[in-house]
């Protein structure tokens, strides 16, 4: 049987009805999320394929396309959970067992990371793979995994700092903290969800409430890096890493802030990380540097924008963080968000950003900047992009 698009996409939909009406298991989609599934599904076929002709064989998640090839990365790197959470959450969107079957492979090669204490990135790595994974399965060994990561990331914290320290690869500073690490924040706060022990709470808290008091500017925009002294919890030094500028707001670290602290909401309802959440949608909403698509660039205080590369990650983690915020907050400010959040969603899904089908190596998201100042992975794709639009998309849920 041959079927048009709008007939595949009216039949995705029928099902999808069909199993919600069988099973309140899962997060619901709208009909914007049902038309991209037939795309999407190709584009992670042709990853997959694309996976499997890399000439790396030591490594296996992909991360990234450049100059023909897709790159792969090993399970140290801080990319490494997003392949296998994009797989989680493209099976929710679709309840096809065949992404939950890929999605098992890809994640359980993460295991040994749970031991891990060389990083600050085990949340982005454990928790958007191990932690996506518990949101449509039940196993009390992925749970374990979630409470192993965290004894692991608790190393990394100084009581004195009152933060987790971020990088030990640079003699550049003392003790990093970059606005990033708010996201490995979660699986810390997972962890005593699971095993009711609170110290990973607290750590979290503590990290959360040390980089609100000096992360942030009078605008609410952030610095990238404020470096600590280990011995005194003293203020080094405040600059940047992949932004403009020392006093630069790089787009994806006001989205990481974003994020980070919506969530920091979801898990202890403290009012003060509300206020600083929407201290943030008010800086990236209102900024006068916001493209018309509500894309961002790469650095919001470029002076150049014709050459400036856009950064779809930053809008795509921005969209799923506002639709979160909108569930928090009164009526107004809800439209607000959700309406921005749309706005990107709806440019993110446009030709000019969705890759079409068997283009772009098989990512789904075009037009992302990693690191601009290291002249690395600049206008391509990144598995961090397609993980946050497609948990954007199931936040955005039904219309």
């Amino acid at each position: 049987m041959n079927l048009t698009t709008i007939q595949y996409t009216m039949f995705l939909l029928f099902i999808y009805l069909i199993t919600s009406a069988m099973s309140c298991k899962g997060p619901q989609i709208g009909a914007e999320g049902l038309t991209l599934i037939p795309n999407m599904e190709v584009q992670l076929d042709t990853l997959q394929k694309n996976i499997g002709h890399a000439k790396e064989r030591l490594k296996f998640t992909p991360r990234t396309f450049t100059k023909g090839e897709v790159e792969l990365v090993d399970i140290y790197d801080w990319c490494s959970g997003f392949y296998p959470g994009t797989l989680w959450n493209m099976y929710g969107l679709t309840k096809d067992p065949k992404w939950k079957d890929r999605a098992y492979f890809y994640t359980e090669k993460l295991d040994s990371i749970k031991y891990h204490t060389g990083t600050h990135d085990l949340g982005f790595i454990m928790e958007c793979s191990y932690g996506t994974a518990l949101n449509y399965i039940k196993s009390g060994k992925y749970e374990n995994v979630i409470v192993s990561t965290a004894s692991s990331l608790a190393t990394r914290f100084n009581p004195k700092v009152g933060a987790i320290k971020s990088w030990d690869w640079s003699t550049k500073w003392n003790f990093p903290v970059i606005i990033d690490n708010m996201i490995n924040l979660e699986i810390l706060f997972h962890a005593t969800r699971i095993s009711r022990d609170s110290s990973y709470y607290k750590i979290a808290v503590s990290h959360a409430d040390t980089t609100l008091k000096n992360h942030f500017r009078n605008d609410n925009s952030s610095y990238h890096v404020v470096d600590y002294d280990p011995t005194t919890g003293s203020v080094l030094q405040k600059n940047t890493h992949q932004g403009y500028s020392d006093e630069s707001s790089w787009a994806r670290g006001q989205a990481w802030g974003l994020y980070g602290y919506t969530m920091c909401y979801r898990e202890t309802k403290d009012p003060k990380y509300l206020e600083q959440a929407i201290k943030i949608a008010s800086f990236i909403s209102e900024h006068p540097e916001l493209p018309k698509d509500k894309i961002p660039y790469w650095d919001y205080d470029v002076d150049k924008k014709e050459n400036t590369p856009k950064d779809a990650s930053a809008g795509a983690i921005t969209a799923s963080a506002l639709y979160e915020l909108a569930t928090f907050v009164d009526q107004s400010l809800k439209k607000k968000y959700t309406n921005l959040a749309d706005q990107i969603i709806k440019n993110l899904s446009s030709p000019k950003y969705l890759a079409s089908k068997g283009e772009n190596g098989g990512f789904l998201l075009k037009h992302s900047t990693g690191h601009l100042p290291g002249n690395s992975e600049i206008d391509v794709p990144l598995n961090y992009a397609d993980y946050y639009f497609l948990e954007a998309l199931l936040r955005k849920g039904p219309e």
